[in-house]
C-alpha cells in the first residue's frame, strides 16, 4: 500500500485493509472509480469520480482491477487534488 503523506498534513492512498487507516486520525473516504461489467460479460473500470478514463474492456474483473489500480496510482495517487 502506498500511502502520500501531503504538506499539509492530509493522507492519500488507494484504501486496501494493509493499514489500519483510522490510527491515522479523522477519515474521509470516496470512491475513486466503479468497476462493472457491460451487458456482454466485458468488464469496465470508470475513473470518472477522480476526472479520469474509462479503461477497457477486459475479459475478466481481475484484469479490470489491476488497470484502475495502476492508473490511480500514476495518474492520482501523487497529485494533489483532493478529489
Amino acid at each position: 500500500m502506498e500511502l502520500i503523506i501531503q504538506t499539509d498534513g492530509q493522507a492519500r492512498c488507494v484504501y486496501d485493509e494493509t493499514l489500519d487507516l483510522q490510527a491515522l486520525g479523522r477519515l474521509s473516504i470516496r470512491r475513486a472509480s466503479h468497476v462493472e461489467p457491460d451487458g456482454t460479460g466485458a468488464w469496465y473500470a470508470d475513473l470518472l469520480p477522480v476526472q479520469g478514463p474509462m479503461l477497457g474492456p477486459f475479459k475478466s474483473r481481475s484484469e479490470a482491477l489491476r488497470a484502475e489500480t495502476e492508473w490511480l496510482a500514476e495518474n492520482w495517487l501523487a497529485g494533489q487534488s483532493s478529489t
